[in-house]
């Protein structure tokens, strides 16, 4: 039974799910036309909130893009490839396969989101060298799922965000938040660790069963994913040369950047935000690529899979701007979702439903800092007047967010560009996780709420 829903899954989506830019292309035409008669805008006022959208995330998008590459770019360190091609052999048979890459997977990406994205399927290609008769689709959507804990881990934007001192919060939250909120209360509560705990340990379960017959299989040509050996060249010895080959260079700049992180964590009490983790991964990258020359080719490769933020950031900017925009009316189609939700709740009952309204948003808004901005002025100032405490309408904003990317392909185009597979390849298995992860994280608010 259950492998003939695991079929039925991939066929829906094999079927029905377009290329992630066509997916970005028709969302943005549904967002536009659903909010005409739904907030009761005009076609102009639609395009007018789309237009002012577009623009919206550049910052946030040189972010994303930045934690991607530096992430990728120290995923392919000699050092964490070596590591990554240790730890392949201990894989002998494909469940294990299957289980370890989940296993890895979701906890790289509790600790960094960019990191453990590149880290699961570099990983995953090294098993698939390593060990034949492994399903390479599912040991890709095992690598992917892992990124549902992102926003329940240390890398979270939402938790760092409102951990963050400064008037933007209070703003941003409607004036419900005043004081930046501790992480210990979001990310270490011991409700969100049992609910990342829960959910690790559930990915290993289920993408272990969803492993298919072996007439069933689906490998992968070896040529596909072998690692290239880098081309040794002659350096002639200028001083150009000497400097792009210095590892001394290397390592002064390595250390300073990576000196004033800690700095600034111990002594200037800094939070770790998305500009600091990509600091500590900017410089800790560097350094194990020993050299200026080899880090520039590791991040140059890397800069190939932040192609797809730049080129739908703005399209789901714009989505944004439709979800947030009010008319004449001030009624917004954002506003209208967490407006509904608010309406049929109470306070154990909120938690879940912003968690579903937050999943049903991000697949709009593939965004955790998109997410936060059209949902916060919402739901944190009617969590406040049921009497839920912020740091978990917070959380279930940010486990929403996290949630749906597993059928949301925007954050998967960069693995899929390294494991050289499509959207539909693993988007079905991915579906099995939405159903299994969205149980766990709903039944985890809901004793949450009663804290």
């Amino acid at each position: 039974m259950f492998k003939k829903i695991i079929n039925a899954s991939i066929k829906l989506v094999q079927n029905y799910l377009p290329e992630p830019f066509i997916f970005a292309s028709l969302l943005t035409l549904v967002a536009f036309v659903i909010a005409m008669p739904v907030c009761r805008q005009s076609p102009v006022e639609v395009l007018e909130n789309w237009g002012s959208g577009v623009w919206s995330l550049l910052a946030f998008s040189m972010q994303m893009a930045l934690i991607l590459v530096c992430g990728s770019a120290l995923a392919d360190s000699p050092s964490v490839k070596k590591v990554l091609n240790s730890l392949a052999r201990i894989a002998k048979t494909p469940i294990a396969a299957i289980a370890l890459v989940s296993f890895v997977s979701a906890v790289a990406c509790w600790i960094n989101w960019g990191f453990g994205l590149i880290v699961g399927v570099v990983f995953a290609k090294s098993i698939a060298r390593n060990l034949k008769g492994v399903d390479y689709r599912l040991l890709i959507a095992s690598a992917y799922s892992g990124f549902v804990v992102w926003h329940g881990g240390i890398s979270g934007s939402v938790p760092l965000t409102i951990a963050t001192e400064g008037e933007a919060l209070s703003k941003a939250t409607a004036g419900v938040i005043t004081h930046a909120v501790p992480i210990s209360q979001t990310i270490f509560s011991v409700y969100n660790l049992l609910i990342s705990i829960v959910i690790i340990l559930a990915l290993v379960v289920v993408n272990s069963l969803m492993h298919p017959k072996k007439e069933e299989v689906v490998s992968i040509d070896p040529k596909l994913i072998e690692e290239k050996e880098p081309e040794t060249k002659l350096i002639e010895p200028t001083l150009a040369s000497r400097l792009e080959n210095s590892r001394l260079l290397t390592l002064v700049i390595s250390l300073m950047g990576l000196i004033y992180f800690a700095y600034s964590m111990i002594f200037k009490g800094a939070s770790l935000d998305l500009n600091a983790v990509i600091l500590l991964f900017l410089f800790l990258g560097l350094l194990l690529h020993k050299t200026p020359l080899k880090y520039v080719e590791a991040f140059t490769k890397a800069a190939v899979g932040s192609a797809g933020i730049m080129l739908q950031f703005p399209f789901y900017a714009g989505i944004m701007g439709i979800m947030t925009g009010a008319g004449e009316s001030g009624l917004s189609l954002a506003g209208q979702i967490s407006d509904f939700c608010i309406s049929v709740s109470n306070s154990h009952t909120f938690p879940i439903l912003t968690f579903l309204s937050a999943g049903l948003v991000n697949v709009f808004v593939p965004s955790g800092g998109g997410q936060w901005a059209v949902q916060a002025p919402i739901m944190m100032p009617a969590g406040a007047a049921l009497g839920v405490q912020p740091s978990l309408t917070a959380m279930s904003i940010a486990w929403g967010d996290a949630w749906t990317n597993l059928i949301q392909p925007f954050w998967a185009i960069p693995a899929l560009a390294i494991a050289k597979l499509g959207a539909k390849d693993i988007m079905g298995f991915c579906l099995i996780n939405l159903i299994t992860t969205g149980i766990i994280i709903s039944l985890g608010l809901f004793l949450w709420s009663f804290a």
